[in-house]
């Protein structure tokens, strides 16, 4: 994981968002590594501490409506992908247009920085709807709610959060 000073999340909820290191209860495989804020943007992230894009897995919220209320989920997609957020989240949501929702809105419904929202922690009734390519990957680098530190776990964990769902074809090769 590049020069990532990777230990124990539990260790180190300093790290981590409040909702995030509530989360993770019974998660001793989840690691974390502090990084510089300023750097917490995937491209610069990548650059600055030698982590590969195909292993960086950005966490996206989406919103929709339908019936007069707006849906929100979590799209977990690899760095060198683009979620289809018109395409296969729009119907996985059951809306008539999808996009990804305002900033504000994000930050107050996740309790986490935005450019740090990671899917672990986030409101119960949310789907986390996670890329399959981001599943199979045996390690990933993911946010950790807030814009200082990274989380590092197996694609395959994150595919086991509650309400996740592994899809294929979630997101498309940039």
């Amino acid at each position: 994981m590049g020069s990532l000073r990777l230990e124990p999340a539990q260790s180190r909820p300093d790290l981590l968002a409040t909702p995030v290191a509530k989360a993770l209860v019974d998660a001793d495989q989840v690691l974390v590594a502090p990084i510089d804020p300023d750097l917490a943007d995937t491209a610069a992230f990548c650059e600055a501490y030698g982590v590969g894009l195909e292993v960086s897995a950005n966490c996206v919220v989406v919103a929709g409506k339908r019936e007069g209320l707006t849906r929100y989920a979590a799209c977990i997609i690899l760095a060198t992908t683009r979620a289809d957020v018109n395409g296969v989240v729009r119907r996985h949501l059951d809306v008539r247009k999808c996009s990804f929702a305002p900033m504000d809105d994000a930050v107050a419904m996740t309790g986490m920085e935005y450019g740090g929202i990671t899917p672990i922690g986030l409101p119960a009734d949310w789907p986390i709807l996670i890329d399959a390519r981001v599943a199979a990957t045996p390690q990933v680098i993911v946010g950790s709610g807030v814009r200082h530190s990274k989380i590092a776990l197996a694609g395959a964990a994150l595919g086991a959060l509650p309400g996740a769902q592994v899809i294929e074809g979630l997101a498309k090769e940039v």
